[in-house]
C-alpha cells in the first residue's frame, strides 16, 4: 500500500490546479480516497473527526450484500443444472456445490461489470462537467442493480437501465444526497415497463431458459398469480403441490433460497445475514426493517382470513418469504437518502411499504411483485410523511407553551 501511496502522491501534481490534467481531478480523488483515508479537513466551523465517511459506509453496505451476491451465484448455476438435468435420476451426483457457483460466477460477473464500468463512467463525467467530487454513492447501486435482474437480462439493457438511474433517478437532482428514489429500484422499474418480456414470465430466470425444453422456472410469485385467476378447488392439489413442505416453493426452500428469482434476492437466511452485519454497525435503520416487516406480516396474515383465493390462502410468513420482499426491506427501504429521516416517520413509511408489497402483489395478479413499486411510490411519500411528524412536533410544543 506504501507503493501505491507513493505512486499517487507523484501523480497528483499533474491533476492538481495548473497541471494538465487537472479539469479530471474529481477522477483522481474519488481513486485516491477510495484506496485511503481521505485528508480532507474542514477549515471553520464545529466539526467532529471520526474515521468513518461516506465511502467507508457505503463499503459496509457491499460487504452486507456479499451473502446474497454469493449465493446467487450459486443458485444460478444450482437452477441451470436443476432445470437442464430434469427428469434425469440422480441428476444431484452430475454437478457438484462448486460446479454450480462456478457457473453463476461467470454468468453474474458480466453484469457487475457492465453496472460499475457504465454506472461510475456516468457519475465520473458529471463530476468532471461540475468540478466537484465524485458521488460515493454508486458503490452500492453498483452492486445492488445486478442483483435484482433476472440473470439473462441483456447487457445492453442492463446499461440502458444503469445510465436511466443514475441520469434521471440521481443527477438531475444534484447527485448522491439529493435524489428522491432509490437509484437501483429506479433501473429495475425502468427495464420493467420499458422491456416487460425480460422481466417477466417462467423463461428468464433460469439461464438460457428460452432453450430448454419443458422448463419450470416460473417464480413463486408469478405461480400464485397464474392459480389465483383460476377456481380455487381444481387448482388446489397445484397449490399443494408446489407449496407444501415437499414442493418446490416450500417454506424451507423459500428461506433458503433454492427457488427462481432474481440472482440475489431469493435467500433470505443470506439477507438476514446482511441485516446482520447492517445493524450491528449501525449502518442500516432498524426502526424501517422491523415496522416494513410488521406491516407485510399483518396485511398477509388479512388476506389469510379473507381467503378469497389461492394467493391469499398462503400462509403469512411464507407470502414474506418469497419474492423479493426480504430483500426490499433490509436493502432499498432504508436507504438513507430516499427514506424517511424522522423516527416517526420512518415507522410510517416502513409499515406502509410493508402494507403495499403484499397489497400490490395480491390484489393485482398482473403484477404479482409489489415490492419495487411500494417502496418507489413510499419514496415520493417520504418527505410528506417527515413533514406532517415535525409540523405535528411544532404543534404539540406551541400548545405546551400556551398551557
Amino acid at each position: 500500500m506504501k507503493l501505491m501511496k507513493n505512486i499517487l502522491k507523484t501523480i497528483k501534481p499533474n491533476f492538481e490546479k495548473g497541471g494538465k490534467l487537472h479539469t479530471l481531478y474529481p477522477a483522481y480523488d474519488a481513486f485516491e480516497t477510495f484506496l485511503f483515508v481521505p485528508n480532507h479537513t474542514s477549515s471553520e466551523g464545529a466539526h467532529i473527526r471520526d474515521s468513518i465517511d461516506l465511502k467507508r459506509t457505503m463499503v459496509l453496505v457491499i460487504i452486507a450484500l456479499l451473502p446474497c451476491l454469493i449465493f446467487g451465484m450459486w443458485n444460478t448455476g444450482y437452477q441451470y443444472h436443476s432445470q437442464l438435468t430434469l427428469g434425469m435420476a440422480g441428476y444431484q451426483d452430475i454437478y457438484s456445490m462448486w460446479d454450480h457457483f462456478l457457473f453463476g460466477f461467470w454468468k453474474v460477473l458480466p453484469l457487475i461489470i457492465v453496472s460499475y464500468v457504465v454506472g461510475l463512467s456516468v457519475e465520473f463525467a458529471f463530476a468532471v462537467s461540475r468540478k466537484h467530487q465524485v458521488n460515493e454513492g454508486y458503490l452500492v447501486t453498483g452492486m445492488l442493480i445486478p442483483l435484482v435482474m433476472p440473470i439473462d437480462v441483456p447487457l445492453w439493457m442492463l446499461a440502458l437501465s444503469v445510465i436511466f438511474a443514475v441520469v434521471i433517478g440521481k443527477e438531475v437532482f444534484g447527485g448522491t444526497g439529493m435524489n428522491i428514489l432509490n437509484p437501483a429500484l429506479t433501473a429495475r422499474a425502468f427495464i420493467f415497463f420499458a422491456y416487460p418480456t425480460k422481466m417477466s414470465g417462467d423463461k428468464v430466470w433460469v439461464h438460457n431458459g428460452e432453450t430448454i425444453d419443458a422448463i419450470s422456472g416460473e417464480t413463486a410469485l408469478g405461480e400464485l398469480a397464474s392459480l389465483s385467476k383460476l377456481d380455487v378447488v381444481s387448482n388446489q392439489s397445484v397449490f399443494n403441490q408446489l407449496f407444501s413442505s415437499e414442493g418446490m416453493y416450500s417454506l424451507y426452500n423459500s428461506f433458503i433460497g433454492t427457488i427462481p428469482g432474481s440472482v440475489g434476492e431469493t435467500s433470505v437466511v443470506a439477507i438476514l445475514i446482511g441485516a446482520f452485519i447492517l445493524l450491528f454497525t449501525g449502518v442500516g435503520s432498524r426502526i424501517i426493517m422491523s415496522s416494513m416487516f410488521l406491516g407485510g406480516l399483518l396485511m398477509a396474515y388479512i388476506f389469510n382470513l379473507l381467503d378469497v383465493n389461492l394467493f391469499m390462502s398462503l400462509p403469512a410468513i411464507h407470502q414474506l418469504c418469497v419474492g423479493g420482499f426480504f430483500f426490499g426491506m433490509v436493502f432499498m427501504a432504508t436507504d438513507p437518502v430516499s427514506a424517511a429521516q424522522t423516527n416517526q416517520g420512518k415507522f410510517i413509511y416502513g409499515f406502509l411499504c410493508g402494507v403495499l408489497s403484499i397489497l400490490i402483489r395480491v390484489v393485482n395478479p398482473a403484477y404479482p411483485e409489489g415490492v419495487m413499486v411500494a417502496i418507489l411510490f413510499m419514496n415520493v411519500m417520504a418527505p410528506l410523511i417527515d413533514h406532517y411528524v415535525v409540523q405535528a412536533n411544532i404543534n404539540r410544543r406551541l400548545k405546551r407553551i400556551q398551557k
